[in-house]
């Protein structure tokens, strides 16, 4: 450290790495003693308390912005505490299952990806994508979000409530025997197909009759029936 202006700090951990020690990361200073280890941070014993009320804290210590606190006082701060890993949020919150969680720690309870923002579905407490809802508990209305509990409209590779099975455009009700096409991926009914642009038309009957022969090459078609 010869020839070096340091401050205080600095000067100390210089100082506890040239003896191979610790520094105090509520002082600053040379631990001489046997350091309390917390999460990789050293404390003096006596120095290992909670920055509000100032008693002794335990392994339920809290961090919260660089301080440590009781659970008691870090409660009463309304900090709110992830429901996966129990640690405080200081970020974004997501509300869900009746409790918070960090955005990346909640997620699917089968393939354990987190939701990111996207729709998830519940079931007895726990969360799940799409995919494996369907998987294990059946199909989910695209429409509605909901659980599918009577007859299921298979239409445009996706499943339907009847309701909620009708045209994206004016709303009416459309079943398996009306014919419509699929518009930004919903039903339009035929009448409200008319009414669309002919250039716009002409996009979709291409698009519908290359996906119709991918499907089967014999059948050309536009819509459904």
């Amino acid at each position: 450290m010869t020839g070096r202006h340091l401050c205080r700090p600095c000067h100390n951990r210089e100082k506890a790495k040239g003896l191979g020690k610790h520094i105090c990361q509520r002082c600053h200073l040379v631990i001489e003693e046997q350091p309390l280890m917390f999460r990789s941070d050293a404390y003096h014993p006596d120095h290992f308390s909670c920055t509000h009320c100032r008693k002794e804290l335990t392994s339920e210590a809290r961090e919260l912005k660089g301080e440590l606190y009781c659970l008691p006082c870090h409660d009463k701060m309304g900090v709110p505490i992830c429901g996966a890993c129990r640690r405080p949020i200081e970020g974004r919150v997501v509300n869900a299952l009746g409790k918070q969680w960090h955005v990346e720690h909640f997620v699917c309870a089968k393939c354990e990806k987190p939701f990111l923002g996207h729709r998830h579905y519940e079931k007895k407490g726990l969360a799940y994508c799409e995919t494996h809802y369907n998987q294990l508990f059946g199909d989910v209305c695209y429409s509605c979000s909901h659980v599918i509990e009577g007859d299921v409209v298979s239409a445009l590779n996706k499943a339907w409530c009847v309701n909620c099975f009708s045209c994206s455009t004016c709303n009416s009700k459309l079943t398996l025997k009306n014919k419509f096409v699929e518009f930004d991926m919903k039903p339009v009914c035929k009448r409200c197909y008319e009414k669309l642009p002919l250039e716009l038309k002409k996009r979709l009957k291409r698009l519908s009759e290359l996906a119709a022969r991918k499907a089967n090459p014999k059948s050309v078609g536009l819509g459904s029936t």
